[in-house]
């Protein structure tokens, strides 16, 4: 020992890497499995928990298509991954169909079936002799101990952490040590599940054996116990990495960490956008709203270096940024006009809904700059009444706010309650999804059921989860229910139901009375009540009793028989009963999501230790979910994504700029609109979707802008801006009024009373919210976006000249005769497709008759059918070229080429295509009619209906 000391000093004072520290460490971990199960001989006996579980994960014992599914497989059932230690030993001890056997060990079925590949369902899972078979023979033979105390893993080292290959084929073999809170080190590489997230990029076997595929990024995953590790795997797609990768300007941190990473993979980014693309992109992400023609003008006409982050600034403190975000919102917390009815009063005399309030109440605090914790404080604690308001008071108060006769309206309300009184949201279940999927980012409906299969979540998890959120009811709260009666008693409403009862509140709601409303409350948590028996007594009673049933069928005592199983289906059913009653006498207790036990009895409202939790810095949830779903919408993916799928086995594609943005959050105080500023401020989110070499495939390390579809409410808002006059634009820009962009709920309740926008919001994706799922808005593209924008009467209509539209604008602007009506009024030239567009579509109709999609080939019959009808009546004469001394004047025809240009593309045209133009102009039969042609066309491009 002294000439290891000196050798450690030695070491030390050199500063090189000291041997005999290294293999030290390396006596303090215990070989794998494999290595110490090698022999017969062996005495060591296997954990339970540790070994045993672990290995009957990696043999598929408790997989989905094995014993883990949830009817199990030949009458043996184990908990889906083993997550369920007691159940599952419960399970193989059985004493109906016991899988071990204590007496007669090498009997078991449990080493006898899986190594008779005849003889078992499943197959050969290990071989007779094989290191599998010794753990699982020792730990029958060792008396075989079930986990009745669970150990905790405190860590799992995985090395390398991160992989990096050169080329295809290569490989490079993990090494998992388990880390116990006992102190234990343990090499658990063979007891590990795998799995690859791209098996394109990077295979993995049972081993953990990792081999290269195709050059890219991603993830390998590591399962074992409750840790679910990621492990990055990289093969540079060019040979710019090292000192080969060019300088590449990094002027905010986050350019510094997306090129960070950049570096590795090989991707060099692309060059900067052009100020028309960033003006366009930044007001389409940030306000969902197209500039306007004088702001393009404007913008590129400036020269001074700040004007991008002026502008960043400017749209933030548009209505339209707070109007837009706002709905996205609504997205994530489940703003559903379905899931509202009976919320509030419906009635001839109420013109307000609960999705308006919901929407008008979150946009007035974004408009505020309210921080996003204490925004969704509001949420999460809400009540109906405003702190210290009285039962008669808030009857009266919302009762102004129905009747119109209120100041202030709901915004003024101090809380949202309204996502508790959701139909949808009213189970225990339902609220323990609902919740983690809004603000944690979490999937965590599979734990309702069994272990997370990509997280560390288990059923035990989510019921004890759900004691923060069982307390908060929709109703009449009990403490107010006698004036509730008083005040039916009073309106004479007692024993009117439905459409009467609808009739009489409007009535009553417009003469300027008091209606009763339910409300939003919390009861406080009762203390636990104590067991009136110990369950593990019972259980131990259980224990004798099945084996006393075994003792008396072995001697032929059928009577005794009969009873004694009579006994225990009694006393099963008292356990049942007793752990039930434990169980929601247990809601005075919850448990954060891989957190602490709360006594809820300490609290009046049992959610206000789960906000604080949600808010504190080291929740590791709330802040990164709320950033990362901000960064997918400007960059068409998340840094996580899903963004909606935080969980362990799903990691990060570059996780120092997740946690640099979540933190920057927290320590910004939760300050949305330091988020937008930070995002848009990189030179990241300003780069060009013009590709080169090394990035023409990334879609996910943000080398790129990737051109993606309009979402829903800004495609409809974006026609309307390109069709309206300069008048219209200003005034939807200052009070929103028109703009889907400020639609308040969603569902078929809504969407019926909204007739015009309903169809183009429902075929170009807009969230139902019906689902928890970010993928309930989708930007698919599909046949009937393309019908709607070529040949739809309601956006055919928008291109008239009513006094409001652009066409009508420049008539006057530059007096241009309007087609006579009537007979004379020659139809529109046909555009050059015409009959190669008309033959598709035939053929299209056909397909879908043919495959029995016949809604579908109606509406497109019905699009034909007035498409053909808008060029029947066409002038043959006029189809003849004309000379270049038929355009129109210069002057005129090029002002307007490039104001067409510049309400749909946000860009001046190019000198081919303001020729083109102008052109297609001078074939007209009418420049009014032309100009209706060219906005059209402009409209149906796919630089018009992308972001980019």
């Amino acid at each position: 020992m002294k000439s290891d000391k000196w050798i450690l000093i030695f070491c030390l004072v050199l500063g090189t890497v000291c041997p005999v520290v290294a293999s030290d460490a390396a006596e303090k971990t215990l070989p794998s499995l494999d290595q110490r199960f090698g022999s017969a001989d062996v005495q060591e006996s296997p954990s339970f928990q540790r070994h045993v579980v672990p290995l009957l994960s990696r043999l598929g014992c408790n997989g989905r298509a094995c014993h883990g599914s949830f009817q199990g497989r030949g009458g043996f059932r184990l908990s889906l991954f083993g997550y369920d230690f007691q159940a599952d030993h419960a399970a193989l001890l059985d004493k109906e169909s016991p899988r071990v056997d204590t007496e007669e060990p090498l009997e078991s079925l449990i080493l006898v079936k899986p190594t008779d590949a005849d003889n078992h369902e499943g197959g050969l899972r290990y071989k007779k002799g094989g290191w599998e078979y010794q753990v699982l023979r020792r730990w029958v033979e060792s008396g075989a101990a079930d986990a009745s105390t669970i150990d905790r893993l405190q860590d799992l080292q995985i090395s390398p952490a991160e992989i990096v290959f050169n080329k295809a084929g290569q490989t490079a073999q993990l090494k998992v040590i388990a880390c116990w809170a006992d102190g234990t080190r343990e090499d658990v590489t063979p007891l590990c599940r795998y799995v690859t997230n791209d098996g394109q990029v990077a295979k993995i076997d049972k081993n953990g054996l990792v081999t290269a595929g195709t050059p890219g990024d991603s993830h390998v995953v590591v399962n074992y116990d409750k840790a679910v590790v990621p492990v990055p795997v990289i093969q540079p797609v060019s040979d710019r990495v090292g000192a080969r990768y060019p300088q590449v300007s990094t002027p905010t941190r986050i350019d510094e960490l997306v090129v960070n990473k950049l570096r590795k993979v090989g991707i060099v980014p692309a060059e900067l956008c052009t100020d028309a693309e960033f003006l366009r992109r930044v007001s389409l992400d940030m306000t969902g709203t197209l500039p306007t023609t004088t702001e393009v003008k404007s913008f590129l006409a400036d020269t001074s270096k700040d004007k991008r982050q002026r502008k960043i600034d400017e749209l933030l403190q548009r209505p339209a940024y707070a109007a837009w975000w706002s709905t996205k919102l609504c997205d994530f917390t489940g703003n559903n006009d379905d899931s509202l009815v009976n919320v509030v009063p419906r009635g001839n005399g109420i013109s307000r809904t609960a999705s308006q309030d919901w929407y008008e109440w979150i946009k007035l605090r974004i408009d505020e700059n309210m921080p996003y914790d204490e925004l969704v404080a509001g949420i999460v604690l809400a009540s109906s009444r405003n702190q210290g308001e009285v039962y008669a008071d808030y009857c009266a108060n919302m009762s102004r706010v129905y009747s119109g006769a209120s100041d202030e309206g709901y915004t003024s309300r101090q809380s949202m309650p309204h996502y508790w009184a959701r139909r949808s949201f009213r189970q225990p279940e339902e609220r323990v999804i609902g919740f983690a999927y809004s603000f944690l980012g979490l999937r965590i409906q599979c734990a309702q059921c069994h272990k997370h299969p990509f997280d560390q979540w288990t059923q035990n998890d989510f019921e004890q989860f759900r004691g923060f959120l069982t307390s908060t009811k929709f109703g009449n709260n009990p403490a107010s229910k006698p004036e509730y009666n008083q005040l039916l008693e009073t309106l004479k409403l007692k024993g009117k139901r439905g459409g009467d009862l609808r009739r009489e509140i409007g009535k009553l709601i417009k003469e300027g009375k008091t209606i009763p409303f339910q409300e939003v409350y919390t009861a406080a948590p009762k203390s636990s009540r104590k067991p009136k028996v110990d369950i593990g007594t019972l259980r131990e009673q259980l224990k004798k009793l099945e084996a006393r049933l075994a003792t008396i069928k072995k001697k032929g005592q059928q009577e005794a028989v009969a009873a004694a199983e009579t006994a225990i289906v009694r006393l099963q059913k008292r356990i049942k009963a007793e752990e039930r009653a434990q169980a929601q006498a247990s809601s005075a207790t919850a448990k954060l999501l891989g957190g602490e036990v709360i006594d809820l009895t300490q609290f009046e409202d049992p959610r206000e230790p789960l906000m604080d939790w949600l808010r504190s810095p080291g929740n590791p949830y709330f802040a990164h979910a709320f950033v990362n779903r901000v960064w997918a919408t400007y960059f068409n993916v998340g840094i996580v994504d899903p963004p909606d799928d935080m969980s362990l086995g799903n990691p990060p594609s570059n996780k120092p700029l997740l946690d640099y943005l979540a933190q920057g959050f927290i320590e910004h105080d939760f300050d949305m609109q330091w988020l937008h500023r930070e995002i848009t401020s990189s030179r990241t989110y300003q780069l060009s979707w013009r590709t080169n070499e090394t990035n023409k495939n990334d879609e996910r390390n943000f080398s790129r802008a990737v051109p993606r579809r309009l979402p829903a409410e800004v495609t409809y808002d974006a026609i309307q801006y390109a069709a309206a006059s300069d008048a219209r634009v200003e005034q939807m820009q200052k009070d929103l009024a028109g703009r889907a962009v400020i639609i308040p709920g969603s569902g078929t309740r809504y969407l019926g009373a909204n007739r015009q926008a309903q169809y183009a919001l429902t075929i170009f994706g807009r969230s139902m919210r019906e689902t928890n799922c970010d993928c309930d808005r989708t930007e698919d593209v599909s046949l009937l976006q393309t019908v709607y924008l070529q040949n739809d009467e309601q956006l055919l209509d928008q291109l008239t000249d009513r006094n409001d539209s652009w066409l009508a604008q420049i008539q006057r602007e530059y007096k241009i005769g309007k087609p006579a009506p009537g007979k004379g009024r020659q139809a529109p030239r046909r555009p050059a497709n015409y009959d190669e567009f008309v033959k598709q579509r035939k053929a299209k109709i056909k397909q879908l008759r043919a495959v029995g999609k016949d809604e579908q080939a109606a509406a497109l019959e019905r699009q034909l059918r007035s498409y053909v009808k808008r060029f029947a009546g066409e002038n043959k004469s006029t189809e003849q070229a004309v000379s270049d001394s038929q355009l129109p004047a210069a002057e005129v025809g090029s002002k307007i080429v490039k104001e067409a240009y510049l309400r749909t593309l946000s860009r001046y045209p190019t000198e081919q295509e303001l020729q083109r133009s102008l052109r297609y102009l001078g074939e007209s039969t009418d420049l009014a009619e032309g100009t209706k042609d060219l906005l059209w066309v402009l409209l149906n491009t796919k630089e018009f209906i992308l972001n980019h």
